[in-house]
């Protein structure tokens, strides 16, 4: 082989070795994050990333929270993800054996019923749901302003109330759960047997309570607060109504794959959602409570709620077998 081939050769295994190295250095600047939050924060967080962290690659993907929780599981530590974002809590309990230890992060500052006693996660986010009237629409049909849930089930009422259906939705078996707490299950199935003689629709999502009260096709719903607050704020007629039995809620938590902290990029865009947005998304989407000085508000947003009992909210074995006993 003549000194010339060789040269080539050695020339050819530079650059090899070099396109090598290179895609490892990009692999290691590259963050996946999965997350359930709404399309609107997922904008704002990834552009807050993208400004803070310019020269990582960071990839952000939207999946629904069941289905992000379901596919970690499937595929454990090996899944393309190395940050879970937003995923309702008793779906990452579900999928824990593939979470990191986060024992090592200060959780002082959270209230006491927002640390997750696993360390598998740290809470993102507490979304409540009240009852929702649009005024304008109670006043055209000459209703009264219900005042607790056993006036939902006034036959005025029938066909004209929206409820997500608890199968489906987070924000159906968070008012499901929340009354079984409070009267106990069977009494809690009875009351919604009978209050389904009034629902006008079940819907498959959150959103839909509101919505159809938005779009005219119902006049009450069972929804979310801060989606409530925000038709508020766009001018729509609507009201937040909190009955005795109190405000509904879940929370939502952040959690890295197992062994992905030990990549830099991923331990310091972890470290930047939890110190930093965590706080700015509270300022800009949903100010309720999930810190112990927490000072966030936002207009027209409820104060002082008083929250139900949601014990058992996080137990998904417990949610399978309450659900086996809905009937719609």
């Amino acid at each position: 082989m003549t000194k010339k081939k060789i040269l080539c050769l050695f020339l050819a295994l530079i650059l090899v070795l070099l396109a090598f190295s290179g895609c490892g250095k990009k692999n290691e600047n590259t963050v996946v994050i999965y997350s359930s939050s709404e399309e609107f924060r997922n904008d704002y967080t990834l552009k807050r990333l993208k400004e803070q962290f310019p020269t990582y690659d960071i990839k952000l993907q939207y999946l629904p929270t069941g289905k992000n929780a379901a596919k970690i599981k499937a595929e454990g530590t090996n899944t393309e993800a190395d940050i879970l974002l937003g995923v309702e809590s008793s779906y990452l309990n579900d999928a824990s054996d593939a979470l990191a230890d986060l024992s090592s992060y200060d959780t002082s500052h959270y209230l006491d019923d927002m640390i997750d006693p696993n360390h598998k996660y740290l809470v993102w986010d507490r979304f409540s749901g009240g009852i929702v009237v649009n005024k304008t629409l109670l006043q055209e049909k000459g209703l009264k302003t219900p005042q607790s849930y056993e006036d939902l089930l006034k036959p005025e009422y029938k066909g004209l109330i929206s409820m997500s259906n608890p199968t489906s939705s987070s924000t159906g078996y968070m008012f499901l759960k929340s009354l079984c707490n409070a009267w106990g299950e069977e009494k809690a199935l009875e009351y919604f047997d009978k209050l389904s003689e009034n629902i006008y629709q079940f819907s498959s999502s959150g959103s839909g309570p509101v919505n159809a009260l938005v779009q005219g096709e119902a006049v009450i719903g069972l929804g979310m607060t801060f989606h409530a607050v925000q038709e508020i704020n766009n001018g729509t007629n609507l009201e937040i109504l909190y009955f005795d039995e109190g405000s509904p809620y879940a929370i939502t938590g952040t959690a890295v794959i197992d062994g992905r902290l030990e990549k830099t990029a991923v331990k310091e865009v972890f470290d930047f959602l939890m110190n930093t947005l965590c706080e700015e998304d509270k300022e800009q989407f949903s100010p309720e409570a999930i810190f112990k000085d927490q000072a966030t508000s936002m207009e027209n947003y409820p104060q002082n709620i008083s929250y139900s009992d949601m014990t058992g909210i996080d137990d998904l074995d417990a949610k399978e077998k309450l659900l086996a006993q809905w009937k719609y």
